[in-house]
């Protein structure tokens, strides 16, 4: 782990909250250059967005790529206060992103270790360096509150 990974979800729980308070599932994610620069930072926007693939991670990497001007992410981390479900775990691995820092394990979708683990599937032609549980509790209270209040 790398000391400005706690610093960094710190971000995206910022924005995750953000996010909650919007309606939408609280997630964040962003988006940070080999040189420590953020490039993007998004929470879940698929009530918004009427978008089912409007996740915190999609958004992010569309908006990274946009400010670098390109699709390949080479270099990047991505930061997010949740597992990746296997959609947003198959963007960043075809995003050629080369870290993925996150927060909560989602043991109902989770494709970084939790139900399948697609970021480190041989098979495929990139596989990031992965860190989990990175302020895990407080993603989960996070989402653990958002999801009480709705009940």
């Amino acid at each position: 782990m790398s000391p400005s990974d706690p610093v960094l979800m710190g971000s995206a729980l910022s924005v995750a909250a953000a996010a909650g308070a919007d309606g939408e599932i609280p997630v964040g994610a962003v988006v940070v250059a080999a040189d420590g620069t953020v490039l993007a930072s998004a929470g879940n926007a698929r009530e918004a967005d009427r978008d089912p693939t409007a996740h915190a991670e999609v958004v992010a990497l569309r908006q990274a790529g946009a400010v670098l001007g390109d699709w390949q992410l080479t270099g990047c981390t991505l930061i997010v206060t949740l597992e990746p479900c296997t959609m947003c775990a198959g963007a960043l691995v075809l995003a050629r992103v080369a870290r993925l820092v996150f927060g909560a394990w989602d043991p109902k979708a989770g494709a970084v270790g939790s139900l399948w683990d697609v970021v480190r599937d041989r098979r495929l032609n990139h596989r990031p360096e992965v860190v989990g549980g990175v302020r895990e509790d407080e993603c989960a209270a996070l989402l653990e509150a958002f999801f009480a209040a709705r009940r």
